[in-house]
């Protein structure tokens, strides 16, 4: 099963995608957040190119694990999201996966003007990674 996720914010998406056994995954693009909730061509294309079975979302939590402020919000748009493309969809903790992100590209040698828009597809391939290895562990 390929899992779709998406890192969604304000201004980007950050798209990951697993391999096909669900077993890695990996960054591939961030998109502007309005070309996909207007299911614009890069997203479709994207869908298109992948052909996921089911999208995994972030679920911006706090750090002592309930709803943060961003909560609703990126739900209600990552159901309008998922209600467009017809994909079934699952949120995932995200906690700390940006700023994981951030860490992994400064160790790179990336400055911040650099990481910019590096950053969401990273955080979506490392929340994405701990939702498989989650299904994994639960035999799923």
């Amino acid at each position: 099963m390929r899992a779709l996720a998406l890192d969604i914010g304000e201004k980007r998406i950050g798209v990951a995608v697993s391999d096909p056994s669900g077993r890695l995954a990996s960054p591939v693009c961030v998109l502007p957040a309005g070309d996909v909730l207007a299911n614009a061509p890069a997203w479709r294309r994207v869908l298109e190119d992948w052909e996921p079975d089911v999208l995994v979302c972030g679920r911006p939590l706090t750090l002592s694990g309930e709803r943060g402020p961003q909560a609703e919000s990126i739900e209600e748009r990552a159901r309008e999201i998922s209600a467009r493309c017809a994909l079934p969809l699952e949120f995932w903790d995200e906690r700390l996966s940006s700023a994981e992100a951030k860490r992994i590209l400064h160790e790179q040698g990336l400055s911040e003007k650099d990481m910019r828009g590096k950053v969401d597809m990273i955080a979506a391939s490392l929340f994405l990674q701990s939702w498989l290895d989650a299904r994994q562990t639960d035999g799923v």
